[in-house]
């Protein structure tokens, strides 16, 4: 169709292939847009997992959201962030600009917690960080000592609120919207 009177010259196999890979590259876009928006962490929220010991426990969906999402949230993540300051409750101009210090402290918190408080290590939990808040989100053993940890998690400097979204059963569902689920993830804040 493209090279009828000579099939093997070099213009016609160029040809070809450049019809060809317009033709496979139509078809990805197709491809990528049926699935639907795909999802990141847009604002750069660390998200952390610190700890796996509960098979079957499903990864939370954590900061990662939608393009369409992280622009309707946008507003909200300066606004919220901004007041933060104006109320003189931030030292800084914003409090998402803490989210990387929090989650460093965090970690160290994390350390010593494994020394003085082991038994949360017998869990699968991640923790988000997002202006100023960790977000606890994972499943727990029935024993687990929310109360003591999460409150452990409150002492880490400048955290201004810790969030439980923690199950023990995590076969009957999850308190939090879940990776890979084609669902909004709702900020925290």
């Amino acid at each position: 169709m493209y090279c009828i009177d000579d099939v093997r010259s070099s213009r016609c196999f160029l040809r070809v292939a450049i019809h060809l890979a317009a033709l496979m590259a139509m078809t990805i876009c197709a491809a990528q847009m049926a699935l639907g928006q795909t999802t990141r962490n847009f604002g750069n929220d660390p998200f952390l997992r610190i700890s796996q010991a509960i098979t079957n426990c499903p990864e939370p969906a954590g900061p990662r959201i939608t393009e369409a999402d992280w622009k309707r949230e946008a507003h909200h993540r300066i606004e919220e962030g901004n007041h933060c300051y104006m109320e003189g409750r931030c030292r800084l101009a914003n409090a998402y600009q803490y989210d990387q210090e929090i989650a460093e402290a965090l970690r160290r918190r994390l350390d010593t917690l494994r020394h003085t408080m082991p038994a949360w290590q017998q869990s699968s939990l991640w923790i988000m960080v997002r202006g100023r808040w960790l977000t606890v989100q994972g499943c727990v053993a029935t024993d687990f000592d929310r109360k003591g940890f999460l409150g452990a998690l409150r002492e880490v400097p400048d955290v201004e609120r810790v969030i439980d979204q923690t199950t023990t059963t995590p076969a009957r569902g999850v308190p939090y919207p879940r990776y890979g689920d084609n669902v909004t993830n709702p900020p925290a804040r």
